[in-house]
């Protein structure tokens, strides 16, 4: 089974539409918010946040539990991938709607290598992997970027590490990440 979950009116062919809002016409209708959701354990095989996953879970204790429910519904291997707004970019910013900032470092919390690995060293990173229960590998991000900046590095007018200092130091440089999850079970 593949889920499109917060699907809005961004349906995806072979998937099950999911959506809280019935104007979208999705195939379930479903508030992801509210738990369980109506999907057995290790039923998908692939889920689809496109453009949700960041209007979900303002109160913290909610977005834990997502990510308990995205664990508990994906099968082993399954692959998650994830689309959503860079934090420095208007796109994120002008949107009342956007509750959660979500990045590669959030989402590596949920990884208990990770965890581990920084539970030896004595790192203080929070290991949600092992509070929760659950564990995500981060497999792949490609960093979107605005039309001005990718046609500078295609062009070499500059490198992909002045690229970075400039997307440290200021905003409107990445539209969006692209995240692929591995679930571990």
């Amino acid at each position: 089974m593949k889920l499109n979950l917060g699907c809005g009116f961004n349906k995806l062919g072979g998937f099950i539409n999911v959506d809280k809002f019935h104007a979208c016409e999705p195939d379930l209708k479903v508030d992801l918010e509210i738990f369980p959701w109506p999907f057995d354990d290790s039923e998908a095989d692939e889920v689809a946040l496109i453009h949700s996953l960041e209007h979900l879970g303002q109160e913290t204790r909610v977005f834990l539990r997502i990510m308990q429910e995205l664990y508990r519904v994906c099968k082993p291997n399954a692959l998650i991938r994830i689309h959503v707004p860079h934090p420095r970019h208007d796109n994120f910013l002008g949107d009342p709607t956007h509750v959660r900032v979500i990045t590669p470092p959030l989402l590596s919390l949920f990884s208990k290598k990770n965890n581990f690995h920084w539970k030896n060293i004595g790192a203080s990173n929070s290991p949600l992997g092992i509070y929760l229960d659950v564990d995500f590998e981060v497999k792949n991000v490609t960093r979107v970027l605005e039309q001005k900046y990718l046609v500078m590095l295609q062009t070499k007018q500059i490198t992909n590490e002045e690229l970075t200092v400039l997307v440290n130091e200021r905003n409107n440089i990445v539209t969006e990440y692209h995240i692929e999850l591995s679930v571990i079970k």
